[in-house]
């Protein structure tokens, strides 16, 4: 008996899902270590190709060399830890980075193909209204592995990882998901593919009509991918390897692909929410009508879109220093969080102000007109926290220079 389509369809989709997600990590990795080599001055990896040959392939056989030295790699439990929930902390935090992505476009459709009723859609669990509420659910779990790492550990580094890492995850939650009420509330849904489709009809991307939103849901999502200037969680300086210290082989492994994955998430969600996903103006369309040449075009311009915000995380990552503690905390709470609510406020009075008007008759004028006020609230927000007073990341001594020197003195 032939398995149904509602069974085929989403294995093939989550087949090729996962085995893209991990090959792409895996590369994503030798692709950072160029990039940090090339903003550095120095060699990256550039010798490992072919076994047993001189065909070194700019070091394309790394990624394949680094799985090799994890797999064989002793795989030793530390007799202080708590077994159980040391094993638990890595499998929940890939799961989790991994079940994400079910709710995730990775395109628009495919054409009809014959003896199949209706398109195929690049989703593995199309149709969910709630998407990013799931989506956000899940990321929450990832916080849930960081403390299990640094509490099951039983190491004094590892839990003040742990501690660390969950207080910027739980603070940095909020003023990303008030960046993403705005998409919400101009979209009128949560489903990631109706926002898309949204952008798509109007031709108008939300990071252009709410740049405010876009710039603290970006922020939010750096340090919730724990990267640099934000990756207080691991901070070798002063933690030795944070809430991972005690991990190693295939439970590091884990952990750090599980990282790359949450940069990968980010990513995806960028491109959705605030740069139209698929679309490009000219190019796509926007109805679900497409050839073959433009269901592979609409791949094809997601994918550089999200290898491009990629790129900027990496670049970010390895151009900027490390906040401090307080420093990322303050940012958090003094400054996203109330540019966040600023610009929650402004869009959702805007979108009420256009519904009690008549919208049929001057839609691009009321487009026009939210995006100069949105516009001119991201301009006011910005000379507001540049002038309110020291920065969050000023790093002069807490005691004037004067008062400093009479204490030495003396």
């Amino acid at each position: 008996m032939t398995p149904p389509r509602e069974l085929i369809e989403p294995l093939i989709k989550i087949a090729a899902l996962i085995g893209g997600l991990m090959t792409a990590a895996a590369y994503f990795v030798l692709l950072e270590r160029r990039m940090a080599a090339w903003v550095q001055d120095r060699i990256g990896p550039n010798r490992v190709g072919i076994p047993l040959t001189k065909i070194r392939m700019f070091g394309l056989g790394q990624p394949l060399a680094d799985g090799v030295k994890f797999i064989f790699k002793e795989e030793y439990t530390p007799a202080h830890v708590d077994k159980r929930l040391f094993i638990l902390a890595p499998i929940s935090i890939l799961v989790a980075a991994l079940a994400v992505f079910a709710v995730i476009p990775f395109g628009s459709v495919l054409p009809q193909i014959e003896g199949v009723e209706g398109p195929i859609r690049l989703i593995v669990a199309p149709g969910i209204d709630v998407g990013m509420i799931y989506v956000f659910a899940l990321s929450s779990i990832a916080v849930y592995g960081v403390v299990l790492g640094g509490w099951a550990s039983n190491n004094k580094y590892s839990f003040l990882g742990g501690l660390r890492s969950s207080a910027q995850l739980i603070a940095y939650e909020l003023p990303m998901g008030l960046g993403l009420l705005g998409v919400t509330l101009a979209a009128g849904s949560l489903d990631l593919e109706v926002i898309i489709r949204e952008q798509a009809q109007t031709g108008i991307w939300y990071g252009l009509a709410q740049p405010l939103g876009f710039i603290v849901f970006v922020v939010a999502a750096f340090a919730e991918a724990a990267r640099l200037p934000f990756d207080l969680p691991e901070c070798e300086q002063e933690l030795v390897g944070g809430y991972h210290t005690e991990y190693a082989g295939i439970k590091l492994l884990l952990f750090l692909v599980a990282e790359f994955l949450h940069m990968i998430t980010a990513s995806f969600l960028i491109v959705i929410l605030f740069l139209g996903g698929w679309h490009f103006w000219g190019l796509t369309g926007s109805d679900d009508q497409i050839t073959w040449f433009g269901a592979i075009l609409r791949i094809v311009i997601l994918t550089v879109k999200i290898v491009l915000v990629i790129l900027f995380f990496m670049l970010t990552r390895w151009s900027w220093p490390r906040f401090r503690f307080d420093q990322l905390m303050a940012l958090a709470w003094k400054i996203m969080l109330p540019l966040g609510l600023a610009n929650l406020v402004v869009v959702a009075i805007l979108y009420e102000l256009r519904t009690i008007s008549d919208p049929e008759s001057a839609n691009r004028v009321w487009d026009v007109a939210m995006m100069g006020v949105t516009w001119a609230t991201c301009l006011i927000g910005w000379l507001v926290v540049a002038y309110s007073g020291a920065l969050v990341t000023d790093n002069t001594p807490r005691r004037n220079l004067q008062q400093f020197e009479i204490d030495s003195q003396l």
